[in-house]
């Protein structure tokens, strides 16, 4: 385990020792979910990659935490607690600052991923904070209309890589959600993999097998390129 202080609670795997210029990846899990819920990905993680998965800021129960809070409406549209969506983001931006700084991690070499909500958060720090990483990592989620006033202008992206996948038969976010992501990042100067799987609101072996593998192609020039 390393030694790092974090603003948040964590868990952590080093990268291999061997390694000459290490990765960082930082994990955020969904809603009702703690950091041991990604962090049992670490084991397949490329070894060049610092794993960090974090606690979401807002208890919801034993063993539960959350991002932000949210309710869904008749209609099936979502309602978010901004004020908790603001705060967690301004914390996560913190830190995976922090934590690139204690590593000694230079942001171009730092990605952030999560499942669900977690993804979410992944995929809002990458549209307004892209000066701290180098890409983002997005499992089964959605884009927050909320966030898109707060998003850098689309050249500051340029450079950055997005992975987006998800199930065909998600039944907690459709699958149109993760399309939305698609059309909104196709007009962004950025590296876009997008995929879609069998399956529902899980991250099933040929996806983390596929996300693994574009992980581990990223610090390879010919790597980022949109598919």
């Amino acid at each position: 385990m390393l030694d790092l202080d974090l603003p948040l609670t964590f868990l952590n795997r080093p990268a291999a020792p061997e390694t000459q210029q290490p990765w960082l990846l930082v994990l955020m899990h969904g809603v009702g979910s703690h950091e041991k819920d990604l962090f049992a990905l670490a084991p397949y993680v490329p070894a060049p990659f610092h794993v960090v998965s974090l606690r979401a800021p807002y208890p919801m129960g034993p063993g539960a935490n959350t991002w932000f809070e949210f309710s869904v409406e008749p209609d099936g549209s979502r309602t978010i607690h901004e004020a908790q969506e603001i705060a967690s983001r301004s914390l996560l931006a913190r830190t995976v600052e922090t934590a690139a700084a204690q590593l000694g991690v230079p942001p171009d070499r730092v990605i952030v991923g999560g499942f669900s909500q977690g993804g979410i958060m992944a995929l809002s720090l990458l549209l307004t904070r892209p000066d701290l990483l180098r890409g983002a990592m997005v499992w089964h989620s959605r884009l927050l209309p909320q966030v898109l006033p707060h998003a850098v202008a689309p050249a500051a992206l340029s450079g950055k890589a997005l992975w987006v996948s998800h199930g065909e038969q998600d039944n907690v976010i459709p699958l149109a959600s993760a399309r939305a992501i698609r059309d909104h990042a196709r007009g962004l100067p950025l590296a876009l993999t997008y995929r879609e799987y069998p399956g529902m609101h899980e991250i099933r072996p040929n996806e983390l097998h596929d996300a693994m593998e574009w992980l581990a192609a990223l610090d390879l020039p010919e790597a980022v390129v949109a598919r």
